[in-house]
């Protein structure tokens, strides 16, 4: 890229500019951006399993609770074993409950 480009384009060189330092700060910080789409499932699980089965609230309650900004696919309240499975942005967790004391636990 030469200086007369930058001169006759001015707004597509920084453009152009404002890429390359968007895909420099993406690949340092790839490791937590990979990490996020398990973020969300695993949250909502977690949070919903201990709302309803830790605390005792409502379903009703425990769904508005754990309602986030980025949307889940997935949701299955087995409430006979005491396990929520969520799925969103192509990652599933379940969290179960294990007891009074223990509270509520993402599962492998």
């Amino acid at each position: 890229m030469s200086f007369r480009f930058i001169r006759r384009r001015p707004r597509l060189s920084l453009l152009l500019l404002l890429i390359a330092v968007l895909l420099g700060w993406m690949w340092q910080e790839r490791v937590a951006l990979s990490a996020f789409p398990d973020i969300i499932s695993a949250y909502t699980a977690k949070e919903y399993c201990s709302c309803r089965y830790v605390e005792n609230n409502p379903a009703d309650y425990c769904q508005g609770y754990v309602t986030q900004y980025v949307p889940i696919s997935g949701f299955l309240d087995d409430a006979a074993n005491k396990r929520v499975t969520v799925s969103g942005m192509g990652r599933s967790h379940i969290a179960a409950w294990l007891g009074a004391r223990q509270g509520c636990r993402l599962t492998p």
